[in-house]
């Protein structure tokens, strides 16, 4: 996993500012504030691409790059890894941007594990 890679195509599947409350003493926004809004957004993507409802069952090789700070524009972008029977790896890279810049710079990314369920819970074919 590499910071030099350039931003996604397309828009973003969630973008919101980090507040003081998610920060550190340090003034750095918590990682797993970072984690929530990763999954947020992989979340609602597996659902889309599925069309089911999923429940996260894993977290593969999260890599900070960079801390996010207080006032930062986080942008999260999705991207389809690897879709089994009942499961959905999904690819997301979180970037952020000072709020007066506009050079966004990529600070974490990893792979998110979905299953998509049926009503009883159980898990069910993904598409």
């Amino acid at each position: 996993m590499s910071n030099n890679m350039p931003r996604p195509d397309g828009g973003a599947h969630l973008r919101t500012v980090a507040l003081p409350r998610d920060a550190n003493a340090s003034g750095d926004i918590f990682g797993g504030w970072t984690l929530s809004q990763m999954d947020l957004a992989g979340g609602t993507f597996a659902a889309a691409h599925s069309g089911k409802r999923v429940v996260t069952v894993r977290i593969d090789a999260v890599e900070f790059l960079k801390p996010v700070s207080v006032g930062d524009d986080v942008s999260v972008f999705c991207e389809l890894e690897h879709e089994g029977d009942t499961s959905i790896a999904v690819r997301i890279e979180v970037w952020a941007r000072v709020r007066t810049g506009d050079a966004p710079h990529k600070v974490t990314e990893g792979v998110f594990r979905y299953v998509a369920v049926g009503e009883d819970g159980k898990p069910t074919a993904a598409s």
